[in-house]
């Protein structure tokens, strides 16, 4: 039990996480290419550029810890990208689509809402503050992307969806 740490604990998180940012990258290509709202394609698209940067960020934190990155199978994830594909097949061509789309993408952008905000604060804890100044400042990409879906959803989209 002795190498059960918040090190250890931090390290497992961010492998999950590496991993979570590597499969949403195909992820939002795939919804920007089904989603029928021009703004709504524009949000996957550019979402999917800034995870890019998100991702190198990963890298950076892990080199701060020492450690190789890599991703862990992250269970949670493959399980809203499931849901989110689930809506691609079953709506394709609804009104709906869209609406459906746009919540599968708030249900990923609240996971890594939670993530980022718990090893943000685990590395504050383990003073390591230069990884806790990278994981924040995806923490706010993150909650400026759901902020910016939830206008859309508000907007256009779920309106259209009632057609």
């Amino acid at each position: 039990m002795a190498d059960k740490t918040l090190d250890t604990l931090f390290h497992e998180t961010l492998k999950d996480i590496y991993y979570a940012e590597r499969k949403i990258t195909g992820a939002l290509r795939k919804m920007a290419r089904a989603a029928q709202n021009e703004n709504l394609k524009a949000a996957f698209k550019m979402h999917e550029e800034e995870t890019q940067g998100q991702i190198e960020r990963l890298t950076q934190v892990f080199e701060l810890i020492g450690k190789r990155p890599r991703g862990k199978t992250c269970d949670a994830i493959e399980g809203i990208i499931a849901e989110g594909e689930d809506v691609i097949d079953e709506f394709k061509g609804s009104p709906a689509l869209d609406a459906g789309l746009l919540a599968a993408a708030q249900a990923v952008e609240h996971y890594e809402i939670s993530r980022y905000g718990t090893l943000k604060a685990w590395a504050q804890v383990l003073g390591m503050n230069e990884a806790a100044s990278l994981l924040d400042q995806t923490l706010q990409e993150e909650t400026a992307t759901d902020e910016k879906l939830t206008s859309l959803a508000e907007t256009v989209v779920n309106a259209a969806a009632t057609a």
